[in-house]
């Protein structure tokens, strides 16, 4: 695409072009984030060996349809698929339900799938353009680019690539606060959201799918808390139970 496009002529004789060289970062940038968004639902299947239901397989399923059609009636939007898959019992269902619910209403896998767009779009281009520079300053090469430019691509990418999952990991522990909220508002009271918060946390990871342990709902310590895209499970209780009635 960016070859038909014309915009990986971003290097000219004069230097960078600015303008193809964001054009060009641009497209890679949004299109990993989009393709990896159309591909989502049904990676989340796959993994998770989920199954499409109706609610016609039985009288649980078809209290889990019922149920995920009048969170969504509540939050204003349409019913989404609903799928199952074996794993441990959890009766704070509801709560889950009305967060998973909360996120949808909310747009947060777009907005994440944007957010992701635009850093991978200043990775891109900030790694070259300093890979220029490194490679005209330091090597000296005064034609083309040479071994320093795309040396110095790979560090800058790998290095910005981390900051920019600092951000991505920041904005994920934010929405998952919003959802805890949401899931209270839609269901009228905190209470089930935080019974089903601390379900997960006396829950020993062993017992979780592999593909569900990936998703970090159990939170992270030190460092690795930066990196983390679900907030500790005390401090998302802790949030919930401070809430005034009526807030989100």
């Amino acid at each position: 695409v960016i070859s038909v496009l014309g915009v990986d002529q971003w290097l000219s004789a004069e230097g960078i072009d600015y303008r193809s060289l964001l054009f060009m970062s641009a497209i890679l940038g949004f299109g990993g984030s989009i393709i990896s968004l159309l591909m989502s639902k049904t990676i989340a299947k796959w993994s998770t060996g989920a199954k499409v239901i109706d609610g016609s397989e039985g009288t649980t399923q078809g209290w889990l349809v019922q149920t995920v059609r009048k969170l969504a009636d509540r939050a204003g939007i349409g019913m989404p698929e609903v799928a199952i898959y074996e794993g441990p019992a959890n009766e704070e269902v509801e709560g889950v339900l009305g967060h998973e619910m909360s996120h949808v209403a909310n747009g947060d896998m777009v907005t994440l799938t944007l957010i992701q767009g635009v850093l991978n779009t200043f990775v891109v281009f900030l790694s070259r353009v300093v890979g220029m520079i490194v490679d005209r300053a330091v090597f000296r090469t005064e034609r083309g680019v040479g071994p320093g430019f795309y040396i110095t691509v790979i560090v800058c990418q790998i290095l910005f690539g981390v900051l920019a999952s600092l951000i991505v990991a920041w904005f994920s522990r934010h929405r998952e606060f919003r959802a805890d909220a949401g899931s209270a508002q839609l269901l009228g009271s905190p209470r089930p959201m935080v019974a089903a918060l601390a379900r997960l946390g006396g829950l020993q990871t062993g017992i979780l799918p592999e593909s569900v342990k990936a998703f970090g709902i159990n939170g992270n310590a030190g460092l690795l808390a930066l990196f983390a895209t679900h907030p500790p499970i005390e401090e998302r209780i802790a949030a919930l139970q401070s809430r005034a009635p009526g807030q989100v």
